[in-house]
């Protein structure tokens, strides 16, 4: 055997070896991660535990970092451009990662191509809640009211396009009512005015509106899930007050950009997932009506797969177009 070819099988090891050990070093530097919507809202809430616990066992800083608008898109574009070396990771929802590239004439990325799927963090219902000052105690009373006075109720959301949007504008066309878009940006904005009164009306994310739900500052109605979430037990489903098969709840994942080391990848996964099952933190998700998943990167790679299919069809039903 030459010494030339040595060399060269020498140079393959090493560089086979390579990713391997920079998984091992992982992460020697604080780490980033996007948020791709203003403080306050249902990613930002469960985002921030996550990177405690994350710091903690890394022994760096994990950042948030809340960036805002175009429904989730400029956050999301930033993490699609950072460099892949697991330095830069989103914790994505379904609307940035399965609805926008539909929805958007050009949403500046592509959620399967610009992204690695690492794991689906949590299923969250959504609550349709109102103001006090609307006289519906129920989603059957919330209906009449809007048909007697069409336009007169205005709906919130974090933002057109957002999951929170999507689901009304189903609701709407289901109940067969008019209502009002108002887009905030961001649930944060969106929670304020609701709280204040100036809209009516939002399908909102559970950890966003159950704390103002126990107080009385807002009323629920309904939930947007298949059967009734454990922490919402009490009330009732859409599909239970006469909208069949309606469901839209939300989910939340976690995301690195594309041609990030499979090595890098694997060991953010075991440690984002021991995280997750962390009991504190389990407890802490469900007290904010959070189901913990935590499941495989292959299987959190299909979901994505099978929901931007899902949600293109879902857009081109209702029409939608936001550009």
């Amino acid at each position: 055997m030459s010494k030339r070819w040595l060399q060269a099988l020498g140079l393959l090891l090493v560089a086979a070896a390579s990713p391997w050990t920079w998984a091992q070093d992982y992460p020697n530097r604080p780490v980033k991660l996007i948020v791709p919507f203003p403080p306050g809202g249902g990613t930002d809430i469960l985002a921030r535990p996550i990177a405690q616990k994350l710091s903690q066992l890394w022994g760096q800083p994990v950042v948030i970092d809340n960036r805002g608008g175009a429904g989730g898109n400029l956050g999301t574009k930033a993490a699609a451009d950072a460099p892949p070396d697991g330095y830069t990771l989103i914790l994505g929802v379904q609307g940035t990662h399965a609805v926008n590239q539909s929805l958007y004439s050009n949403a500046g990325f592509d959620a399967t191509r610009d992204f690695a799927a690492i794991t689906l963090v949590a299923n969250t219902p959504n609550i349709v809640v109102v103001h006090p000052s609307v006289p519906a105690t129920s989603i059957g009373q919330l209906i009449a009211l809007a048909r007697q006075k069409p336009g007169g109720l205005n709906y919130a959301t974090p933002g057109n396009g957002t999951p929170s949007h999507l689901a009304t504008e189903m609701f709407k066309t289901m109940a067969g009512v008019d209502l009002v878009h108002v887009p905030y940006k961001g649930s944060g904005p969106a929670l304020n005015d609701m709280l204040g009164g100036q809209t009516q009306v939002w399908i909102a994310n559970a950890p966003v509106v159950l704390p103002h739900i126990r107080t009385g500052k807002l009323r629920a109605l309904a939930t947007t899930s298949a059967k009734r979430p454990g922490i919402a037990a009490d009330i009732p489903t859409l599909a239970e007050a006469g909208l069949k098969d309606y469901e839209a709840d939300t989910w939340y994942g976690l995301f690195a950009p594309a041609s990030t080391p499979p090595a890098v990848l694997e060991k953010i996964h075991a440690d984002v997932t021991r995280v997750l099952n962390l009991p504190e933190i389990r407890e802490t998700f469900a007290a904010q009506g959070a189901e913990v998943v935590a499941n495989s990167q292959a299987e959190f790679t299909r979901k994505v797969r099978e929901d931007v299919a899902k949600w293109r069809k879902v857009v081109e039903q209702l029409q939608l177009k936001v550009d």
